[in-house]
């Protein structure tokens, strides 16, 4: 398990407990320290957990609406607090994280792990599905940056090119 990837299994399980007991933002520190000393990541993930929790929390209205929309038939409180809170997690590192720390694709496909991992049998389905959706609304950023090298050189060929004719047409 990369380290990056146990830093948000340790977020998930500190926001799930928090959700569950329906606990003040007091408590999630402690929750979120506790879970920090049982699982013990590297010291410099235990920064990135902070900064995921923290921005999750301040976003966490905005966020809830935005899967209330992506998601009418499913109330933000009738979606389990596994689900709930990768769309969280997922959302957060999407919209409103560092795209060159977490591109685009990459919050989306550890989002879906998390729900395979920690969730139901269709948790991974529903979390795509949400995530996906709102990943098209937005534009899809960060969509070429996955694509093959071949693809890349073919692009940049084409780019160059193009710039080319037009300085000879100038």
């Amino acid at each position: 398990m990369s380290s990056r990837h146990l830093a948000r299994s340790i977020v998930l399980q500190s926001l799930y407990e928090w959700d569950f007991r329906k606990r003040s933002q007091g408590e999630l520190k402690k929750i979120l320290e506790r879970n920090i000393k049982e699982l013990g990541p590297d010291k410099e993930d235990i920064e990135f957990i902070h900064n995921l929790i923290k921005g999750i929390i301040e976003f966490k209205p905005r966020i809830d609406k935005i899967i209330e929309k992506a998601a009418p038939e499913w109330p933000i409180e009738q979606i389990t607090p596994i689900d709930r809170n990768v769309l969280r997690i997922g959302l957060y590192e999407l919209l409103f994280g560092d795209r060159k720390e977490v591109p685009p694709k990459v919050a989306i496909n550890e989002a879906i792990e998390l729900a395979k991992a920690y969730g139901g049998e269709s948790s991974g389905k529903f979390i795509n599905g949400v995530l996906g959706t709102i990943y098209r609304e937005i534009g899809e950023p960060g969509k070429d940056e996955g694509a093959p090298r071949e693809e890349k050189k073919e692009k940049k060929k084409t780019e160059e090119k193009t710039k080319d004719e037009e300085k000879k047409d100038s």
